[in-house]
């Protein structure tokens, strides 16, 4: 029986269970009008210094800040209660908001409190990334967790495509400093969706290794948790495909120069620039509206690899493009299939770890997706000056495909790996 055009709209099961639904609508609130500082940091630093290097120092304190709180964090999530782990950060995160506004609003001059609260913002995205993702399993049971991870992809996508917009249009009309309170008022939608949440302390009856808190230093927690993806090849496989896909194929710190060199775009930027950025999340967002297309899928391993695979397909084809047109179109692909990569990505390693892992797990994932990206800048912009950015972006396409297929024959776990029950079904709430 063919399916209906319903089913392969975006899958939103998910939101039958209360907790998660209280979850996602107040993070969809968050993800427009509480991103406004991603604009607002970096443009007061410019203002103040004339320096696009201060900025970019600024995103290094910020990286760090994140990286640490993500392994740090992790280990709490997993002898903590959750609900009070992501309490504390999400309140962290409305405080350097606050902060944020009332400096701007008595001057705002000073670098060194800029950068101190750019650390906290930080911080408290490292914990609530890492806290939530370990959240998640613990709401809806495993055969929901593509649905709810690509519900969760599509709010944040559309944040970033409406809340830069929004923000740059808010900066002539209610001044920069405003948007910092913007951004604490509505993370407060997300403060009383996590304070309706039920208790979450660690389950018992697990494996007593991996609960073992009693007299164990942080460190030691967080190298346990290492140990313990070190252990599953599957999981180590997951976490490397998602890598080569972050680290080879993602070429955006060549944007600037392929608009102007390629597709004839002014300096400074242009049309071609800001539609070379702004096709890739357009492919997540189309996608993610489509989402019952693959969510009630089995084979999560199989559809995890092939996207990336056809990721880098992209890639190349990004590069080989003479033609704007259909740059922006292998973007718009590259982005549909990367939203499948990252659902299934979070939801094998979510489904595959036990409960009382999943913090340090999904601190390690909070890394790769943060630090893989920014290494691929790095990268692609050294090799670029040497090769031209178009045959890098090439080889960095090829690299990613060829990667991923060696994974995949290397560890067969990962492409015959199909979705079944979690080991922590029955402690899922509702």
């Amino acid at each position: 029986m063919s399916r209906s055009l319903g089913a392969y709209a975006a899958d939103r099961r998910p939101l039958a269970i209360p907790a998660y639904r209280r979850l996602w609508v107040a993070s969809a609130v968050c993800a427009v009008g509480g991103s406004f500082s991603v604009v607002a940091i970096p443009t007061q630093l410019f203002t103040v210094t004339g320096s696009s290097a201060t900025v970019g120092v600024s995103a290094a304190v910020s990286f760090v800040a994140l990286v640490v709180a993500s392994l740090w964090t992790g280990a709490l999530a997993d002898a903590r209660d959750r609900r009070q782990v992501l309490l504390a950060a999400h309140c962290g995160l409305v405080l350097t908001y606050t902060a944020l506004w009332i400096q701007a609003a008595l001057g705002g001059g000073s670098v060194p409190l800029l950068m101190l609260l750019a650390a906290c913002q930080g911080l408290a995205f490292g914990a609530i990334m890492t806290t939530m993702g370990a959240t998640v399993p613990r709401l809806v049971p495993v055969e929901l967790l593509p649905a709810a991870n690509s519900l969760s992809h599509l709010v944040r996508y559309a944040g970033s495509i409406l809340g830069p917009v929004l923000a740059g249009v808010l900066i002539s009309i209610v001044g920069l400093g405003t948007l910092y309170l913007f951004d604490a008022l509505a993370l407060l939608t997300v403060v009383w969706a996590v304070a309706k949440l039920p208790p979450l302390p660690p389950l018992p009856g697990r494996d007593p290794a991996a609960l073992d808190h009693q007299g164990r230093s942080t460190i030691r927690q967080v190298l346990a948790g290492f140990r313990y993806l070190a252990a599953s090849r599957l999981l180590v496989a997951v976490l490397a495909v998602d890598l080569a896909a972050m680290v080879f194929g993602m070429p955006m710190a060549l944007f600037p120069e392929l608009a102007q060199q390629t597709y004839g775009g002014p300096a400074g930027g242009g049309t071609e620039l800001g539609l070379l950025y702004a096709a890739y999340p357009a492919g997540v967002f189309a996608v993610g509206l489509l989402s019952g297309t693959f969510t009630r899928a089995v084979r999560h391993g199989y559809l995890m690899a092939a996207a990336a695979a056809a990721w880098g397909i992209t890639v190349v084809v990004l590069g080989l493009a003479s033609w704007l047109w259909l740059a922006l179109a292998a973007l718009v692909l590259g982005g549909a299939v990367n939203f499948v990569l990252s659902t299934f990505r979070n939801a094998i390693c979510q489904a595959l770890t036990d409960d009382a892992m999943r913090g340090r797990i999904q601190g390690s994932l909070t890394v790769v997706l943060i630090g893989g990206p920014q290494i691929g800048n790095l990268l692609h912009g050294a090799a670029a000056s040497l090769w031209g950015p178009r045959m890098v972006i090439c080889a960095g396409g090829l690299l990613t495909t060829v990667t991923v297929a060696v994974i995949a024959l290397v560890v067969p776990e990962l492409r015959l790996y199909t979705a079944r029950r979690s080991i922590s079904d029955k402690e899922t709430v509702t």
